[in-house]
Order: C-alpha cells, then structure tokens, then sequence
C-alpha cells in the first residue's frame, strides 16, 4: 500500500517539477538564459607577448639499465 502512494506522491512531484521547469524556461525565468545573455556580451582581448623557450636536455642522473648484446632479447632492444 505504502509503495502506490509513494509512487503516486513522486510522479505527482515529477509533474509539477516539470511543469515549472518548462514554464520558467518559456517565461525567461531559468538562470542559464541569464548566463547565455551575459556570455554574449562583448569581451575585452588582451593578446600577451610571445614567449621563447630555450631548454638544455641534462645527462640522466642514474644509468639506465641496458642489455649485454649476448643476450636474446638485445636484438629487440633499440
């Protein structure tokens, strides 16, 4: 019994929760028409200096582990 008025009672609420949704959309009401208006405004541009990146590669601190060309695999190894 508890189950068919809990379901009653929630698509009752989905209902009205549509019906406002939808009437606040058509009326202008929702907040994300404001944030469509707003966006539209004009926007200043400020275009930075170009930046040049010189970088040096550094010697790895540890020595890499490397296979002896004895071995099978090293054929694969590049």
């Amino acid at each position: 019994m508890i189950d068919r008025i809990f379901s009653a009672a929630l698509t009752f609420g989905l209902l009205i929760a549509g019906t406002l949704a939808i009437g606040a959309a058509m009326f202008g009401l929702d907040r994300r028409s404001v944030a469509t208006h707003a966006a539209a405004a004009h926007v200043r541009v400020v275009q930075l200096e170009p930046v040049v990146i010189t970088a040096k590669r550094l010697a790895p601190p540890a020595k890499l582990a490397r296979t002896e060309s004895t071995e099978p695999a090293a054929s694969r190894v590049e």
